[in-house]
């Protein structure tokens, strides 16, 4: 009885040594664990995506805490997101605009030549690598769906007449998944408020685009020469917009011969002068680059149909008479006659 009783308690002083140097240890090599990095795991979306650049949330989290990833950097939470996180961090998350992927390409089987018949899997990289793809025009959407079956979200279709990919912005996170899938590099990032987007990223000149697809773009640089801002240049036979620079104005997909270029036309803007306020300093006639304003030195003037709505007359008016709206009408370049004479 008594072997048991001194087995119990020698077992039980050794238990109670061990964990006596358990909780030293514990105490002495104990890591430091940042518990911010739980706390920003907790309030990302959870999508595991790789859209900002890590194997997943738990590795964004982490390198947030430890200053080597941006609070801004995840795509699938936006603004909100980026705001939330840069008040538990203590920093600015900076200007913040939703990205959406856009389909950089209007190659539909209507537009685009065919070459040949595909009847393979169903799949884009697959099909390009036979000659390239069925399509004629080479940098054009081969319309088989990898990127819909990339795309976490449900974001992306394939229009099965049309056979083309279709982006639903208002579902796309911009985690960019579609983007790295597509072997033809034909999807980008892009502002979901964007005024206006190039639809063509095939880089050649002029006839063999032309010849290809009635969509793409001719490199003849007519929107270089419409836009009065300098926020279009050409780079390798394409146009490039410069969005700082770009004010709305559209003209640059109003003269596209081939519809290259996406001009959201839905809301396209126009100037409004209040008669009763205006002195007819002649400000706002000076700052138009399309001749869209008339009226004579110290009477009312009045905007003609041929504003494009670029607000450069609103920005430097010193009485504040002018005013954006939404556009009632199409835009009528002919009115800039007019204004010339008056």
């Amino acid at each position: 009885m008594m072997t048991i009783i001194y087995a119990s308690a020698v077992l039980g002083g050794l238990g109670l040594v061990f964990g006596i140097l358990l909780a030293v240890f514990n105490q002495v090599f104990s890591v430091p664990v940042d518990t911010r990095a739980a706390a920003v795991l907790e309030v990302l979306p959870g999508a595991n995506c790789g859209g900002c650049g890590h194997p997943g949330c738990e590795a964004f989290a982490q390198a947030v805490v430890e200053g080597k990833a941006p609070v801004n950097g995840c795509p699938v939470g936006g603004p909100e997101l980026a705001a939330k996180l840069g008040t538990m961090m203590g920093v600015n998350p900076g200007d913040t605009k939703r990205m959406a992927a856009t389909v950089n390409c209007q190659g539909t089987a209507e537009r685009c030549k065919p070459k040949f018949r595909y009847q393979g899997m169903s799949d884009c990289l697959s099909a390009s690598l036979i000659s390239g793809g069925s399509k004629a025009c080479e940098y054009a959407c081969l319309g088989l769906g990898t990127c819909a079956a990339a795309c976490p979200f449900e974001a992306i279709r394939v229009d099965s007449r049309l056979r083309i990919a279709v982006v639903d912005p208002d579902k796309c996170t911009g985690c960019q998944v579609c983007v790295a899938a597509c072997p033809k590099k034909v999807l980008s990032m892009q502002p979901v408020d964007a005024p206006v987007r190039i639809l063509c990223h095939a880089a050649l000149e002029g006839k063999p685009t032309g010849g290809n697809c009635k969509a793409g773009c001719v490199s003849c640089d007519r929107c270089g020469e419409a836009c009065r801002f300098g926020a279009i240049t050409m780079v390798n036979h394409l146009p490039t917009i410069d969005l700082e620079k770009c004010t709305g104005c559209l003209m640059c997909a109003e003269v596209c011969p081939t519809e290259a270029i996406l001009g959201d036309f839905d809301n396209r803007m126009e100037a409004a002068i209040d008669r009763d306020t205006c002195i007819g300093c002649g400000i706002c006639k000076k700052q138009c680059q399309f001749e869209a304003i008339s009226g004579k030195l110290k009477q009312p003037h009045i905007i003609t149909g041929a504003c494009t709505g670029c607000g450069a007359c609103e920005a430097k008016c010193p009485k504040d008479c002018i005013s954006m709206r939404v556009r009632r009408y199409p835009r009528d370049g002919v009115a800039e006659a007019g204004a010339k004479a008056v």
